[in-house]
């Protein structure tokens, strides 16, 4: 079995650097209580493992109103601008882990809603992220997820200014369709595609690797936006596409008989669960080889008939390819 992974598998820049903040957090500030405005990230493995040093997570706005005392750290999906303006207002101690790009994307749709733009936001309305940089615009905000949803958006009055942005980890070419059916519409229109390039270039290579192999395996958390969108891109390239979050989710027997098999992962998977896999996968390629090495070599033993090929003669020996065996025999001159 062959066995190829993504380059591009696994924490992106902006997990990592919430991921880090978190855990710098817990070692500088050992004294007082941490706390994560919704999940770090959407990795169950990584969360269980920051609750065991004692980070709490806050799941609602009224639980953060009770809040007084202590660190909260904003997850790298970013929060409307009325979480950070509460915080303030409360004096209680914030650390901003919000994705650098994210936070681009919160400073445009703030700018662009101050000067008369009407934005359109492309992406999971139930989405972290989407929610945040909805909650940056000073005007007017759609989020848009479908195509049915972009034909029957309408502006009154047509000339109104119309600003399009996009979740970070949508899928670029579902994006690229909507924003056509927006330039049809006739708007003074602004697109911007904020979709982050690792997220592009993690699915150009997911595509490619599901396009080549047998079966293919995405690893990612259950409630990850990106892993669901590689999982979408994978299945339709590879029927035999695999969705685990851990090694123990994988069934061996799903993959026992493919001859090549392509590994991705979503930018919430830690690098352990990867390389879990992939070890698994390298291990059983090499058990395979090992049974079809012993069931493919029989014994031969002396004074044995058997039926070969002479694939070369010299002036000493001949040298013969056995049926049913990948060793060669050689049979001297005087024999």
């Amino acid at each position: 079995m062959q066995v190829e992974l993504a380059k591009s598998a696994g924490f992106c820049f902006g997990v990592q650097r919430a991921v880090d903040t978190v855990y710098k957090q817990i070692e500088e500030n050992s004294a007082e209580k941490i706390y994560t405005y919704g999940p770090i990230i959407h990795n169950e493995e990584v969360i269980k493992d920051m609750e065991k040093k004692g980070v709490e997570v806050i799941l609602s706005e009224e639980e953060l109103k009770q809040i007084k005392s202590g660190i909260v750290i904003i997850r790298s999906h970013g929060v409307p601008k009325r979480i950070c303006d509460l915080l303030d207002e409360n004096g209680v101690r914030y650390v901003d882990a919000t994705c650098p790009f994210v936070k681009k994307i919160h400073r445009i749709v703030e700018e662009k809603s101050r000067d008369g733009y009407h934005i359109v936001i492309i992406g999971n309305r139930e989405h972290p992220e989407v929610m945040g940089i909805e909650g940056w615009a000073q005007g007017p905000a759609t989020i848009i997820q479908t195509e049915e949803e972009a034909r029957a958006f309408e502006l009154v009055p047509e000339s109104e200014k119309v600003c399009v942005v996009a979740q970070t980890t949508f899928n670029y070419n579902k994006f690229k369709d909507l924003v056509e059916k927006f330039e049809k519409k006739g708007y003074d229109i602004l697109v911007l595609n904020t979709i982050c390039n690792a997220t592009q270039e993690r699915q150009v290579e997911a595509a490619r690797i599901a396009s080549s192999v047998e079966a293919m395996i995405v690893i990612g958390g259950r409630h990850s936006s990106n892993t669901q969108k590689l999982y979408e891109i994978c299945l339709k390239e590879c029927k035999n596409t695999f969705y685990i979050q851990t090694l123990g989710d994988l069934d061996p027997d799903s993959v026992s008989s493919v001859r090549s098999v392509g590994i991705t992962a979503g930018a919430s998977t830690p690098k352990k669960i990867i390389e879990e896999v992939h070890t698994r996968m390298a291990e059983q390629s090499f058990a395979e080889l090992l049974k079809e090495e012993e069931e493919s070599t029989k014994p031969i033993r002396t004074g044995e008939i058997v039926t070969g090929q002479v694939i070369e003669v010299n002036k000493d020996e001949i040298i013969l390819s056995i049926a049913g065996n990948k060793s060669e025999g050689v049979i001297t001159r005087d024999e």
